[in-house]
């Protein structure tokens, strides 16, 4: 620096370039095993072509209380939410949940919002078209029916076409109208005579309110999982006319919703469910149920609302690493079904005190819990200590969708999964990459993780690996997060196929539990390798270079 100051190059000399410090290597990819990879044994087959299905990016999206609209620290210039939302791509987001039609007061000429009200207003709506300009989101909006105002509703819809513009993909009028009766604290919203045809005609109202100023807004809908209500919304859209409005079924789905059971395998809040064959196939057949309905009214299907679990006081359950072992899994699962959307709901609370299933969090000590605690917020109150910006935490589960996230894009290939015991893997392709994703679900309290071989078709090698790993299934305990790295010459491999092992080469690094473990190398089509156990891990394949052609002798 002082010979650039004073205008003077540096001797070109051997001793000069000799003191200059070597660049450190980057990390290669490894995995720490707390116990030796004992598991049963899996082999992972890949087809060769892709199916009709397809990851996108708004498979990976993630769903907030439209209170949370208030909110200050969606301006990108005040968090660091833009940095954390893009690590997964261009994910959907969504604005709804239950303080929808409970809590969110709209206006936007500046009024008083009600007693127990949070106010939304054209400001709020320009701060998140500044987030969405950054994420590159595609967004979808609730608009409130719980007060009934088709009006002040259609105002509230007016602005967000207007100002969001092309990302705005879809209008929801009300959340879970199937739930306006439930009489559980502020839930009740209706009375007894609420139904399916009362939802029609308030729903009626309202698109007809909407479309007089914009005939080609997008309505979504019920945003419920009930198929009669999924069948009330085509039946009221068709009936006034707007069928061509639809963009889209939305349905609902959280994986534990027996909230009364105690039963496992079952759909009870025990953190074990999150990981049964059970669990993982009803999602086909709830879904199924939706897709049908999209299917007959010629639209996509978006999950715009799902979770671990939907019964109340389950924290300890949505604490649990498993969760973030279903979200990884049911994410990719969605998509192959066909869902083309689906949002992990999510709130901007505190991290000790707010929902634990929230995808992100508020560490700091003056953290609220409640959805759209954050309102009103001063910026200036964090400028001075935080660099001028909020800085949220990424959970395990959001980190799940994370490492999944090389699978953005992509066409699903057939994966086959042969022993393992509880393990899947998924498989997309996209130009001359191809993505692998295993979801370990053994525990890793019982077995340190199993042998795994990944049969890629020919023209394949693998090149790099990321990984999410937790203590054990049912630990509290932050995972370990592994973004994607290199792959080394060699990794641990204690599996059958002795005749594919490097003799006398270490795992690169040596890893715990894994040092006596024979290895394998990282080469050609085939890989073999250990893989934790509680874990998601991405492998990324490219595609090998066609051989140039040699010119002929003359």
């Amino acid at each position: 620096m002082l010979s650039a100051c004073s205008g003077e190059s540096a001797p070109d000399t051997d001793e000069s370039q000799s003191s200059s410090p070597s660049p450190t290597p980057p990390p290669k990819f490894s995995q720490e095993f707390a116990k030796p990879a004992d598991g049963k044994p899996a082999t992972i087959t890949v087809a060769e072509k892709p199916n009709k299905r397809k990851m996108r990016a708004d498979n990976l999206g993630i769903s907030f209380e439209s209170t949370e609209l208030a909110d200050p620290r969606w301006d990108p210039d005040h968090s660091n939410l833009d940095e954390l939302l893009k690590n997964l791509g261009q994910p959907g987001l969504r604005f709804g949940g239950n303080r929808l039609d409970r809590s969110l007061f709209w206006t936007s000429s500046d009024e008083k919002a009600p007693k127990g009200k949070i106010k939304v207003t054209p400001a709020d709506l320009k701060r998140l078209k500044k987030m969405a300009d950054t994420t590159k989101s595609r967004v979808t909006i609730g608009i409130p029916l719980g007060d009934y105002d088709p009006k002040r509703g259609a105002d509230m819809a007016h602005h967000a076409i207007t100002i969001l513009g092309p990302h705005l993909v879809g209008i929801s009028v009300g959340n879970e109208p199937n739930g306006y009766t439930v009489d559980s604290g502020d839930l009740k919203i209706r009375d007894d005579n609420w139904n399916t045809d009362a939802y029609k005609k308030q729903l009626r109202a309202y698109v007809d309110a909407i479309t007089e100023k914009h005939p080609d807004a997008p309505i979504i809908g019920p945003a419920a999982y009930d198929t009669q209500w999924m069948d009330a919304f085509t039946q009221a859209m068709d009936d006034s006319n707007h069928k061509d409005n639809i963009a889209a079924i939305s349905q609902h789905w959280y994986a534990l919703f027996d909230c009364s059971s105690t039963k496992v395998p079952g759909r009870g809040p025990q953190a074990e469910n999150f990981t049964t064959k059970e669990t993982h196939d009803s999602a086909a057949k709830l879904l199924g149920l939706g897709l049908d309905r999209a299917k007959k009214a010629k639209v996509p299907l978006w999950v715009e609302e799902t979770g671990p679990t939907s019964c109340a006081g389950t924290n300890d359950t949505s604490k649990k690493f498993s969760k973030s072992l279903w979200a990884a899994d049911y994410t990719l699962h969605a998509a192959t079904l066909g869902v083309e959307r689906l949002n992990m709901h999510s709130m901007l609370g505190s991290c000790d005190k707010g929902a634990p299933m929230s995808t992100v969090c508020d560490p700091s000590k003056e953290a609220k819990s409640g959805a759209g605690a954050g309102a009103g917020l001063d910026p200036q109150t964090w400028a001075d200590t935080n660099d001028g910006q909020y800085q949220f935490r990424a959970r395990d589960n959001f980190l799940a969708m994370q490492t999944i996230s090389p699978t953005v894009g992509g066409d699903f290939v057939d994966t086959k999964v042969s022993g393992g015991d509880n393990m899947r893997a998924y498989t997309t392709i996209k130009g001359d990459t191809t993505v692998t994703v295993i979801i370990n679900n053994n525990d890793a309290s019982k077995s340190g993780g199993n042998p795994v071989t990944i049969k890629m078709p020919e023209e394949y090698a693998p090149v790099s690996a990321g990984q999410l790993a937790g203590k054990e299934n049912n630990t509290q305990d932050r995972a370990r997060h592994t973004p994607q790295r290199k792959l080394p010459k060699a990794l641990p491999y204690s599996g059958p196929d002795s005749d594919k092992a490097s003799e006398g080469e270490a795992p690169t690094p040596a890893t715990p539990g894994a040092s006596d473990a024979p290895t394998a190398e990282v080469n050609g089509n085939t890989l073999h390798f250990d893989v934790a156990a509680s874990s998601i891990t991405t492998v990324i394949w490219k595609k090998k270079p066609e051989p140039s052609a040699t010119a002929s002798p003359n």
